[in-house]
């Protein structure tokens, strides 16, 4: 049997105003991964990230568009590689544990594995953070079902099947959010590992806003519950129609039995009216719902269009 060739990997570091922190990133994952193309993707700093990165080794890519969302939709476009680990440019994540995560994404086939972020340090992950991050991956759990520990961790290992299937919407901190649930979507092979997380060196400011961007995240969630599961969507609301209308109704069918009048038209009106609206939201559902399917199966097709991923068996 023919020995397999080493698989290519990619290291793809987003960053914007990262001087501080970026040769730290590019050298630990060097020392780690030396067989590995570091490729640095600066978007728009008004620093001097680029040419640190530059003078470190790394291959680093200009992308003018503000956002994550944007960098990561230009990475994944403009990179070729067998294995892609993404992880943030601010120091913060253990470039140790990458030779664990993308041997075991390369033997077991995965298609994404996340690393979780684990920490005893209170200024690393703050409580706000902390409880915006629970209710978060709470909230995808319930919408999407099985889920991940973590699913705003800025360190992800993907396969090429996974990377040039995904189209990415987002354009800032909830790509991780669409990340998350394209591959819940699909039902891919998916796995996630800890991984120390750590505070970023003193200076260094995060670009994470906790309140605008946790509620950008949230309203993604929501925009992606509609799109990915229309016919729950409308059906909570043409629920909530039938039940106004119905809660309406009850004192004005009693009212009829008893005189055989209906004295109040407009409520009967408004009834008849919200229990059409709720029929009408559940036929949106209906429709939606086959014609998301269809989409998913689209992307299913764009997903299966890569060639498989040749397994790289542990040895031992």
């Amino acid at each position: 049997m023919n020995k397999l060739s080493e698989p290519t990997i990619a290291i793809l570091v987003p960053c914007y105003n990262e001087a501080q922190t970026i040769a730290t990133i590019v050298r630990d994952f060097r020392l780690c991964l030396p067989q590995a193309h570091i490729y640095v993707f600066d978007n728009n700093s008004s620093d001097d990230t680029a040419r640190i990165a530059r003078e470190a080794g790394a291959i680093v890519r200009s992308v003018p568009l503000r956002g994550k969302g944007s960098v990561v939709r230009r990475m994944f476009a403009d990179i070729e590689a067998d294995a892609y680990v993404m992880v943030d440019g601010d120091d913060t994540y253990d470039a140790s544990v990458a030779p664990q995560l993308v041997a075991r994404l390369l033997n077991e086939g995965l298609d994404m594995l996340v690393g979780n972020r684990v920490s005893a340090e209170q200024a690393a992950y703050r409580p706000g953070h902390r409880f915006g991050n629970a209710l978060l991956t709470g909230c995808v759990s319930f919408l999407f079902g099985r889920t991940f520990t973590d699913i705003l961790s800025g360190y992800r290992v993907f396969s090429r099947r996974y990377v040039k299937s995904f189209a990415a919407h987002s354009a800032g901190f909830e790509i991780e959010t669409e990340l998350t649930v394209h591959a819940l979507e699909l039902r891919l092979p998916v796995g996630e590992v800890e991984t120390i997380y750590k505070a970023r060196p003193e200076g260094s400011e995060s670009k994470l806003s906790t309140y605008r961007d946790g509620l950008r995240i949230l309203l993604t969630i929501l925009r992606l519950f509609k799109s990915e599961r229309p016919l729950a969507f409308f059906s909570l609301g043409s629920a909530a129609c039938a039940l106004v209308s119905l809660g309406l109704a009850l004192p004005l069918v009693a009212t009829y039995l008893e005189t055989g009048l209906v004295p109040r038209l407009p409520t009967a009106t408004l009834c008849a009216a919200m229990m059409l609206f709720g029929v009408i939201l559940l036929v949106c559902g209906i429709i939606l719902d086959a014609v998301t399917k269809g989409r998913i199966e689209q992307k299913r097709f764009a997903y299966l269009a890569q060639p498989a991923p040749p397994l790289f068996p542990a040895h031992g």
